[in-house]
């Protein structure tokens, strides 16, 4: 299990101290002048943020940068795009799933929880992602980290192995209206990748890992 660590942000567009690297990045991204960096601990972080920035920096090559080396998105990224994520409590449990707007931190949608897995959960996510963007007439990317999801949703099924019983029933009918949806509807929206293992937890994620 990756150790929990906390992002100080003294010079971004929001300051601040953050729980994951991916919602530093979008703080610092294109942000001349930027300055961060980890802590092990929230206490720390929340201290540091407290000082003055110089303190806890190094210098390299005349620019102000954090010590630590980490995933990051890349520098030529678009964040016009939704990312969209599921968190399960167990494996099937309580799940729900969320979108998040990249460009402003903004969450866009979240589901009430109910009994299911997290692949269900990620189809779920992205399917709502369309639906929504069609109702609004947009077209920007929807990224997901889960490659199961994201070909259920191009072969239009959710092909999970989970039995339908009373206590998924709530599940199945909304996997049913997703797929119908699907089906009868086209979309021009780009489904991507989120590529974690280079840039880092999707910013839709629930840091519950």
């Amino acid at each position: 299990m990756t150790k929990q660590k906390f992002y100080v942000v003294w010079k971004g567009v929001n300051p601040g101290v953050y729980t994951s690297w991916t919602d530093c990045q979008l703080q610092i991204k294109n942000f001349k002048g930027a300055l961060y960096k980890s802590f092990d601990t929230r206490e720390e972080a929340e201290e540091a943020l407290s000082s003055p920035a110089h303190i806890y920096l190094s210098r390299q090559n005349g620019e102000t940068s954090s010590a630590t080396s980490e995933k990051k998105i890349p520098e030529n990224f678009d964040l016009n795009c939704l990312a969209v994520d599921a968190a399960c409590s167990g494996n099937p449990g309580p799940m729900e799933y969320r979108g998040v707007y990249l460009l402003t931190g903004q969450e866009i949608f979240h589901s009430t929880p109910v009994y299911g897995t997290n692949n269900i959960g990620e189809f779920l996510a992205i399917v709502h992602g369309l639906a929504l963007m069609k109702q609004k007439n947009i077209s920007i990317p929807i990224y997901s980290d889960s490659r199961n999801a994201l070909s259920w949703v191009k072969q239009k099924k959710c092909k999970t192995k989970l039995e339908r019983t009373p206590k998924t029933e709530e599940l199945f009918k909304l996997i049913e209206r997703a797929e119908k949806w699907l089906q009868e509807n086209k979309y021009t929206t780009p489904l991507l990748k989120w590529e974690t293992e280079q840039w880092g937890e999707i910013p839709a994620d629930f840091g519950r890992k």
